[in-house]
């Protein structure tokens, strides 16, 4: 995938590298009105007022286009009618039209193209975009959008450029994530083969404080610039450091080198290690 940069004309744009979309991208289809809903901005706050997510609000309007990660349409061909963007998430979305007339959206895998015929199912050919069940996939074989629960809908390896490999079957299928962690996954549990598209997206460079306000992120602000009431690390007179033996959160709890899984989570049986 090639990138743009932008010419220099403000000091904004001298150092803005963006995805040329122009290469990738395809005119939207028409027809997929009801995929694409109505998203309303809650600024990271919950149903009670109260700030859950920080540094989330404002920002553009945005449509949330429903993606099908059940996949649960099987055996029925699909023709793959446009690449498109989706602004609520780092891939790129593909618009299938099956052959009874119902769309859908999926996650776009790299090497899929407009044309192209995909399907879901256990007899569905070994091709970026199909999806099967785990038994069914080669080992050694890359695949993204896991299903922890069969039936559920695919929960792991979802964001640009990521994939799991297969790495052997028994009782279960083992798979080895991107973070290096290595689990079990039932057997029956849908995955689909190929890598997530648009892998340049961490290669991105926003180029101004502007653009980051348009994607929805408010300001994040040092601890130490702070008020002592509204950080732990605020106060004293000048830049005095954080003044503690160890940096706090905001609600004065640990944060480095403090584990924050629960020691007895139920799929801590499910997870062989991870790499160091």
């Amino acid at each position: 995938m090639i990138l743009k940069r932008s010419r220099a004309t403000n000091p904004s744009r001298r150092h803005r590298l963006d995805i040329n979309y122009r290469e990738v991208l395809t005119p939207r289809a028409k027809g997929a009105k009801r995929l694409r809903v109505m998203f309303k901005n809650h600024a990271g706050r919950n149903h009670s007022g109260k700030v859950t997510m920080r540094h989330q609000g404002g920002g553009h309007k945005q449509l949330y286009r429903v993606i099908d990660f059940k996949r649960d349409k099987k055996d029925i061909p699909a023709k793959v009618s446009s690449i498109e963007y989706d602004p609520n998430r780092s891939s790129f979305i593909a618009l299938l039209i099956y052959i009874d007339g119902a769309k859908r959206y999926i996650l776009a895998p790299q090497g899929l193209a407009v044309g192209q015929v995909v399907m879901s199912g256990p007899k569905a050919p070994m091709r970026p975009g199909n999806a099967l069940p785990l038994n069914r996939i080669p080992v050694g074989t890359p695949v993204h959008n896991l299903e922890v629960t069969p039936g559920k809908g695919g929960q792991l390896c979802r964001s640009a450029g990521n994939s799991a490999i297969l790495q052997s079957k028994d009782k279960f299928a083992v798979v080895k994530l991107p973070s290096g962690e290595v689990r079990q996954l039932p057997l029956p549990a849908y995955a689909t083969i190929g890598v997530v598209s648009n892998p340049d997206h961490q290669n991105i460079s926003l180029g101004k404080a502007g653009r980051k306000r348009h994607l929805g992120i408010r300001p994040t602000v040092r601890g130490t610039a702070q008020h002592p009431d509204s950080h732990p690390h605020g106060g004293g007179e000048g830049r005095s450091g954080i003044g503690r033996p160890s940096p706090l959160s905001p609600w004065g709890k640990k944060t480095l080198g403090k584990k924050t899984r629960r020691p007895k989570k139920y799929s801590n049986k499910y997870i062989y290690g991870k790499k160091q």
